[in-house]
Parts: structure tokens; sequence; C-alpha cells
């Protein structure tokens, strides 16, 4: 089973749904501990999306750190752009995600 961090960011995104895309979200989440490779994959195998109606949800896969990071939420129209940061900024995320992950142990 895979632990299921969130940025900042997305915590704020969140707040702006609907409750009922929250509960979406919510749903989503679970899923993604049994299963992280649910969503559609962008252009490299750890960065995924899934679509919430016209909505999208980007995370990345740590497979070594069996771990996932929701990173965003964006509609169609900034999808690309969304992909271009998170590619820029995998290892960042990877160290953001190692910090979360270990202020868990303590």
């Amino acid at each position: 089973m895979y632990k299921v961090k969130r940025t900042n960011r997305f915590n704020k995104e969140v707040e702006r749904l609907s409750d009922e895309e929250i509960k979406r979200v919510n749903k989503l989440i679970e899923q993604l501990k049994e299963n992280p490779y649910v969503g559609d994959q962008l252009q490299i195998k750890i960065l995924r999306e899934k679509k919430l109606e016209e909505k999208r949800i980007y995370y990345l896969i740590f497979d070594d750190l069996n771990a996932i990071l929701i990173i965003a939420i964006s509609n169609k129209k900034a999808q690309q752009k969304e992909i271009d940061f998170a590619k820029d900024n995998i290892n960042n995320y990877k160290e953001y995600l190692r910090r979360l992950l270990s202020n868990d142990e303590n």
C-alpha cells in the first residue's frame, strides 16, 4: 500500500472545490493507495493525471519511497503548463515528499 501526500498548493486548490468534488478527490486518494497507476501517464512514467470532470489532478509516483505526491489541480487549458512545471521540478518534489514522510516517522 502506498502512502499518499499532498502539496500545500494542492490543499489550497481543494478548498475551492464543491463538496461533491472533494468527495471524489478523497475517493481517488483511497484508490491511489491501492493502485497508483490508475490515471493516465503524462510523458514520463511517474507523472500521471486523473480526470475529475473538467479538472485534472496531477500526481507523481515514487516507487522507491512507496509513496505518491499529489501536486496540483487544473483545467485542460492549463494542462501543459502543469506538466512542464512538474517535469522541471521532480527532484524538488521528491525532496518535499521525503520531508513529509520523515515527519510522519517522528
